[in-house]
């Protein structure tokens, strides 16, 4: 567990270096391996799921307004 912490840090190091340095595409890329890596700890097992909770939240509120529009 160790390790993978490490990793995360050093991904969260490197994007923000990246960023200060106006290189966008390794900024997503360390950013990237950092939420992957997050997504893998007991920590982070739950964020893929709320993620998706939230985006369906969303989808369902769209739905009412597109038919509220249409009347």
């Amino acid at each position: 567990m160790d390790v993978v912490a490490a990793l995360i840090v050093f991904s969260l190091i490197g994007t923000v270096i990246c960023a200060k340095a106006r290189a966008a595409l390794p900024a997503l890329f360390f950013g990237v391996v950092g939420v992957v890596l997050f997504c893998t700890t007991p920590l982070g097992a739950g964020l893929p799921g709320a993620v998706a909770e939230v985006a369906g939240w969303l989808g369902d509120q769209g739905g009412s307004v597109v038919q509220a529009s249409a009347k």
